[in-house]
């Protein structure tokens, strides 16, 4: 699934392409997404020009004329990318958006789990999709003391703490695990066993990593691209996510991987206490 820095660097991709331009209209090919798509909802955006694209946690968020919001998540396998004109559709192309200059975009999705709506401006913040998320992790307010506060009376995994949406926003399973391997504290300890010194080393840590991440356009393992459709490149730099086997980065020790939930999670038992 795309998380921060993959979503991120769609927002960043879609702008010049996107921005100040006018959506002429849009055509729904497949209905069935995770949230069934509704159609006459999207028939209003035509002829409403694109204002802003940003990002919330794992949502695109692009802002229209007349204060609307069309609200992307793009699921396990979504791509939101720009074709050339009269390009041949695909067979997982669901929704196919006309801009005025001739431009097309498309939102591909081979699993349908993906989420494109539109609201009002005004009612943004009452999405359930987005009324309960936590803070950003670029968010200058993500201290120590605000994750120690999680972490002292909690029993979960810290992995776990990690992908709680309302703690912190955007963070997924591959910058949990690289987070940790950074710090050197395994994915199953519990979160209650972490002194004020690492959740203060973790606040450091998370939007440092992400910011990385970022630099590289994301990680690309399978699905993900960018709206040009070009891959990310941060899977280079991976310490332990899907390396199971690999030699660790840091030491010689072996990447294993363990299941968490219904979730793997990697680690360096050398590296990693």
């Amino acid at each position: 699934m795309p998380e921060l820095p993959e979503v991120e660097t769609v927002c960043r991709s879609l702008r010049p392409h996107l921005v100040g331009h006018t959506i002429e209209r849009v055509e729904v090919l497949e209905r069935r997404l995770r949230i069934r798509v509704d159609e006459t909802a999207l028939a209003q955006l035509s002829g409403k020009s694109i204002v802003e694209i940003r990002r919330t946690a794992k949502y695109i968020l692009i802002s229209l004329s007349d204060d609307l919001v069309w609200v992307f998540h793009l699921g396990m396998s979504g791509k939101l990318i720009r074709v050339e004109p009269n390009t041949a559709r695909k067979k997982h192309d669901h929704i196919i958006v006309y801009l005025c200059n001739g431009s097309e975009f498309r939102y591909h999705d081979p699993r349908r789990f993906g989420i494109a709506l539109v609201t009002r401006k005004e009612r943004l913040h009452e999405l359930p999709q987005l009324r309960y998320l936590g803070i950003d992790p670029f968010d200058p307010d993500l201290t120590g003391e605000y994750l120690f506060h999680f972490t002292r009376s909690s029993n979960r995994r810290i992995r776990d703490l990690l992908l709680d949406q309302r703690i912190i926003a955007g963070l997924g399973n591959i910058y949990a695990n690289e987070i940790l391997a950074r710090l050197g504290i395994k994915p199953s300890t519990r979160a209650c066993r972490l002194t004020r010194k690492q959740a203060q080393a973790m606040a450091r840590a998370i939007p440092k990593l992400l910011q990385q991440a970022i630099r590289w356009c994301g990680t690309s393992f399978s699905d993900y691209r960018d709206a040009d459709d070009k891959r990310g490149e941060f899977q280079s730099h991976l310490r332990v996510y899907d390396r199971e086997g690999g030699t660790c980065r840091v030491c010689p020790g072996v990447i294993k991987r363990v299941a968490i939930g219904n979730r793997s999670a990697f680690y360096c038992p050398s590296c990693q206490k």
